[in-house]
């Protein structure tokens, strides 16, 4: 991940894919032909890499629900509580530490934590979902991400100049949407046809004033693409939320910048379609990470959404 973090606040452009004020999704609701139990393959790696002595990432892949399992009954259609008992939404999450080995350590893993317990209980609570519900995920994410912020802080309170923060990526799937969460410089792709759109905008000091008129080149010798504008747990933490509409055979993943840092987006892309199954891409990404260089943490999260 970056070597530091600015206080510095982040203005994303109107061209950014996650910006300004999140539009309402379409009303929708989970069809009887909706199987969310078998929708998503999902894989997902971390690996200390080929210099760093301690891994400061941490990710997760989950299923939120709530699990009715039926005993007993002598009603005609048991049937009827199958919504009840399998998965309604899917979560993946990447965080990449810093602040020092073990304080970025603890701040990713502290950030993870918080935002799986809170979006397991405000959103694998519900029974399913319906049209009405839809427009309220975006706001259990920024909570979920607040919460995980405040956490951070008062963790590392005692810390006159801030404690270790750590970057959050995140995508919940609630068929047939995944809402994009964003903070840092861990990235979210997604592959759709054979074409590969990355959805996120590294929040960085560099990305900030090269999109503000700086030249590229300028930033880049000053070393601003390593310095973090916006981090949770960090003196400056601006989320950026969005959603997309998925469709069955996309692809999306989630990744620290330990895999960016050594693998371009044409490779990405090229492993993404090329490899079956979300294992073998992931497998295939952390490889090509190491190989060249390996030079921080890498951590690579592949969601493939199953053919219809």
């Amino acid at each position: 991940m970056t070597d530091a973090q600015l206080p510095i606040s982040t203005n994303r452009t109107a061209d950014s894919p996650l910006h300004g004020q999140l539009p309402t999704p379409p009303a929708f609701t989970l069809g009887p032909t909706a199987d969310m139990r078998r929708l998503i393959e999902s894989y997902g790696i971390s690996h200390t890499g080929n210099v760093r002595s301690v891994n400061e990432d941490h990710f997760v892949t989950a299923a939120l629900q709530r699990a009715v399992q039926l005993r007993q009954t002598n009603l005609d259609d048991p049937h009827i509580f199958d919504r009840l008992s399998g998965p309604r939404a899917y979560l993946f999450v990447v965080a990449d530490g810093v602040g020092g080995s073990k304080g970025g350590r603890v701040a990713s893993a502290v950030a993870v934590a918080t935002i799986v317990e809170y979006l397991g209980e405000v959103v694998g609570a519900y029974n399913g979902y319906a049209a009405d519900q839809a427009k309220d995920f975006p706001e259990y994410l920024r909570t979920a991400v607040e919460r995980a912020h405040n956490q951070l802080v008062e963790t590392f309170r005692l810390h006159t100049r801030g404690g270790p923060a750590t970057t959050l990526t995140l995508a919940m799937i609630v068929w047939p949407y995944a809402y994009i969460v964003h903070v840092g410089d861990s990235r979210v792709y997604h592959l759709r046809g054979g074409a590969l759109r990355r959805l996120t905008r590294d929040q960085t000091v560099g990305e900030v004033l090269v999109s503000s008129g700086m030249p590229k080149e300028k930033a880049e010798q000053a070393g601003l693409f390593n310095v973090l504008a916006s981090a949770v747990g960090a003196a400056d933490m601006t989320p950026a939320v969005d959603f997309i509409h998925l469709e069955h055979g996309d692809a999306l993943l989630l990744c620290t910048d330990g895999l960016t840092k050594h693998v371009t987006d044409s490779r990405i892309h090229e492993v993404l379609v090329g490899t079956s199954n979300a294992e073998a891409g992931c497998r295939s990404l952390i490889e090509l990470a190491l190989a060249g260089g390996g030079s921080d943490n890498v951590t690579a999260v592949v969601a493939k959404v199953l053919p219809a």
